[in-house]
């Protein structure tokens, strides 16, 4: 896969890794590797996390690895494994064959925590999670050393066998690292590197009641499959000290080098998979793909294409620290993708019946409307025209302001691509005086293409014909939390900020013929109304339903 814009030359990593290769050459391909959880869906920022492990492998002619840290069987499936894989060729990431499991290396981790116990590194300890906390200190107070800590190697070694035989109950000892209890570095007190967990694991069963932690099955895993740049986002660089432990007291020849990189949050969304999970369980959302989510499954229902979602971490550049991107960045991203290369039709989402009342009665005209307004190679389509059509409702108005420019009574518009017409009659309901039919009056001499250069008009509006719209439901969504200022990611008031807005169904629109034969995921531009999208999940038994993905207004270039 190409890039369209390669920005791997400006990234910060890209020259730190070059000026330590320069000082230390590697005697070894260059690997990354992307390690999530299989206990969630990837969002926006996992995307930028997958670009900057792949760009930096491909700039250094290496390899990309997936390799899933499942390692706590209590949440994760293989529902999540294959949405991940599937979200990452998805994107344009393809690792090809080097998919690896955490997993798979259990034995090889449980070994290193033998090596560790016989080098005197680490201790079986039999204190509660909340007595561990405890004992770990303060960032201004040191911490104290675990009753357990001198036990011998062979009552370690003993424990830990017992331990892998289920002869304790779940969190009842754990295996601890021997660091400096008194280090300012809270991850180097102690750590805990394996806990006892009495649960099925998906991958390996009931094979295992022991698992690794995080932080000491990571640096091994990467020594097993050769990576040589661990390149973690920024939330990490804490952990650093305690990964180049693991791999000096294994002796690991040629160590992988962990770096860090920003964490890539976007405004008015949240990536906390707990927060998510709520979102989910609650019923706050229609599952981990909602169009309204940052998840990726979300992104690609709505609409966003892969090449979208690249342009957008592209422009996004380096990040050295945490950093938040206007969301309308995004949207910009999508509308560059787009313009040139979608389908404009009409599509009316409020219909406001029109009797064209001199037009023939049982006529019919093809009329040759440009499929894109920008690219002409897309050639032109055939929309037929009749004597009822439907416009959009907002686009009349009995008694318009100044500076309205399409149709009210006895004034005239361009329908597009068709003719001028002038609003002779408004009809409307007796007994609620809303208005039902517009009666008007066309101008066979104004028709569009004709060269026609007689009296101008301020207007154009859209229109299907009655007898040959398609009828379709339309999703309109916009932010989900609402509010400049939105909480913390561990505050718990996050659904006070759900937009009850966030999601407008129009039901019942109507959109020119063209559209019969729309595909799932099938991107088209309705005029006006902005680029949308056939929603895959909901359009089902032949009626077309549509998500709009952004409204035709970019913002991102007056931001800039």
């Amino acid at each position: 896969m190409e890039h369209e814009k390669d920005r791997g030359t400006e990234h910060f990593l890209y020259r730190t890794i070059t000026e330590e290769l320069e000082a230390e050459p590697l005697g070894r391909t260059m690997c990354t590797r992307f390690p999530p959880e299989p206990n969630g869906y990837l969002h926006i920022g996992s995307a930028y996390a997958i670009h900057t492990n792949y760009m930096i492998a491909r700039k250094f002619n290496g390899t990309f690895h997936l390799r899933f840290d499942d390692t706590n069987p209590l949440k994760e499936d293989w529902e999540y494994v294959n949405a991940i894989i599937d979200d990452i060729r998805w994107l344009g990431y393809d690792p090809g064959s080097h998919i690896y499991f955490g997993s798979d290396y259990s034995d090889e981790i449980y070994s290193a925590a033998v090596t560790l116990i016989k080098k005197g590194k680490a201790y079986v300890c039999d204190l509660t999670p909340e007595e561990v906390s405890s004992y770990r200190g303060t960032l201004t107070e040191p911490g104290r050393n675990s009753p357990y800590r001198d036990r011998t190697v062979e009552e370690n070694l003993e424990l830990l066998e017992l331990m892998k035989q289920g002869a304790f109950p779940a969190s009842s000892k754990v295996v601890r690292a021997k660091i400096d209890m008194s280090s300012p570095n809270l991850n180097l007190r102690d750590p805990v590197i394996y806990r006892i967990l009495h649960a099925e694991h998906y991958r390996t069963g009931t094979d295992w009641c022991i698992y690794p932690m995080y932080d000491f099955a990571h640096p091994i895993q990467d020594a097993i499959e050769g990576i040589t740049f661990s390149l973690c986002s920024i939330e990490f660089k804490d952990h650093r000290p305690l990964y180049e432990w693991v791999l000096k007291e294994l002796d690991i020849p040629e160590p992988p080098r962990q770096r860090e990189f920003g964490r890539l949050n976007i405004t008015g969304a949240v990536t906390s998979k707990r927060f998510l999970r709520r979102l989910v369980q609650e019923g706050y959302v229609d599952g981990w793909d909602d169009p309204r989510l940052p998840t990726l499954r979300g992104l690609r229902r709505r609409g966003f294409t892969p090449e979208s979602i690249r342009s957008f971490i592209e422009e996004t550049g380096s990040i050295r620290t945490q950093s938040t991107v206007d969301i309308s960045l995004l949207d910009h991203c999508l509308r560059q993708d787009l313009k040139a290369r979608t389908i404009s039709v009409m599509a009316v989402l409020q219909p406001l019946k029109v009797v064209i009342t001199n037009y023939p009665e049982d006529a019919v005209e093809q009329l040759q409307i440009e499929n894109n307004s920008e690219n002409e190679a897309l050639g032109k389509r055939e929309v037929p025209f009749a004597r009822t059509i439907y416009i959009e409702r907002e686009d009349f108005m009995e008694q318009p302001p100044k500076g309205f420019h399409r149709l009210s009574p006895n004034t005239e518009v361009r329908l597009k691509g068709a003719y001028f017409i002038r609003c002779e009659e408004v009809v409307k309901d007796l007994d609620t005086g809303e208005i039902t039919e517009l009666r008007c009056t066309y101008d066979p001499q104004t028709k569009s293409g004709t060269g026609f250069a007689g009296r101008k008009v301020k207007g154009t509006i859209h229109w299907v014909s009655a007898a040959h719209a398609v009828n379709a439901d339309v999703y309109l969504y916009d932010q989900l939390l609402r509010g400049q200022e939105l909480p913390d990611e561990d505050d718990g008031n996050w659904t006070e900020v759900i937009h009850p807005e966030s999601l407008v169904i129009m039901k019942d629109s109507l959109l020119e013929p063209y559209v019969h034969g729309a595909q799932a995921e099938e991107k088209l531009q309705f005029f006006r109304h902005g680029y949308f999208s056939v929603d895959k999940k909901l359009t089902v038994g032949g009626r077309l339903v549509f998500n709009r993905i952004v409204p035709l207004k970019d913002t991102w270039n007056k931001k800039a």
